[in-house]
C-alpha cells in the first residue's frame, strides 16, 4: 500500500477545518500534537537512556505564540530551563526536539536558526523532527547542498498525515493524528492508522505499513 500524504496547501486547510466543522480549539491541537511527540521521544529514547530533552521551538505553530506564553508559564513552574544559546546546550543533553519549523516553512533560513540547523546537522546525538526536518522542503526534501543538505534526523513524527517529504526520510517513521475523524480523513484522501489501546502515535514504513 503506497503512503498517502498531504501537500503543505492541504494540511493547512485540514487543520482550518479541525477547527471549524471539528470543533476543536487551536490549543486542543496544539496539546494533542505536543503529546503525541512527547509519546514518540518516550519509545525511542526512554529516561534509562538519558532524561535531558532539549526542545527547538521556532515561530508559527511550532512556537504558536499564546499556547507557548502559557507553556512557559507552566515550565517555569516546573523549573524546566530555557536556554539562549542552542549549540552550547546540545552539549549538556540526550535528545532532541526538532519543532524549529512545520509544513508550512519555505524559502531560506534566516538568523537566529542557521546555528540551531547546523548543531543538529552536526551532532551526534539522537533528534527527533516535527513534521519536517528543519530546513527541509515540505514537497521535495532536504537542500540540495548548503545548510541542512546533510541533516537526517533518526526519528520523525508527521502530525495528522505524513507530508510528501517523508519519501526522502531514512529514520523511523511515526503518525500522530488519532483526533482526525473518519470523514475528515475521506475528504482529504488519506487513511486513519489504527492506533493501538491509549497511544497517539503509531510507527509506519515507507510503504504506509504499521510497524
Amino acid at each position: 500500500m503506497a503512503l498517502k500524504t498531504l501537500s503543505a496547501k492541504a494540511a493547512a486547510a485540514l487543520d482550518k477545518e479541525l477547527m471549524s466543522t471539528g470543533a476543536f480549539s487551536i490549543d486542543q491541537l496544539m496539546e494533542l500534537a505536543g503529546l503525541s511527540v512527547s509519546q514518540v521521544v518516550y519509545r525511542v529514547h526512554p529516561p534509562n537512556r538519558g532524561n535531558r530533552v532539549l526542545v527547538a521551538c521556532g515561530p508559527g505553530n511550532n512556537g504558536q505564540y499564546n499556547s507557548r506564553a502559557r507553556l512557559a508559564k507552566q515550565l517555569e513552574d516546573l523549573e524546566v530551563a530555557f536556554v539562549d544559546d542552542f549549540p552550547t546546550a546540545i552539549n549538556s543533553t540526550d535528545h532532541i526536539v526538532d519543532a524549529v519549523f512545520g509544513f508550512s516553512f519555505s524559502g531560506e533560513v534566516r538568523e537566529p536558526f542557521p546555528a540551531v540547523i547546523r548543531a543538529m546537522e552536526e551532532t551526534k546525538l539522537p533528534v527527533t523532527s516535527v513534521d519536517a526536518p528543519s530546513s527541509w522542503n515540505i514537497e521535495t526534501g532536504p537542500p540540495e547542498s548548503g545548510l541542512g543538505s546533510k541533516f537526517n534526523p533518526e526519528f520523525l513524527i508527521s502530525l495528522t498525515a505524513p507530508k510528501p517529504l517523508v519519501k526522502h526520510f531514512k529514520g523511523r517513521h511515526f503518525v500522530g493524528g488519532r483526533f482526525v475523524s473518519p470523514a475528515i480523513a475521506k475528504k482529504y484522501d488519506f487513511e486513519i492508522p489504527e492506533y493501538q489501546g491509549i497511544d497517539q502515535i503509531v510507527e509506519v514504513g515507507t510503504g504506509g505499513e504499521k510497524l
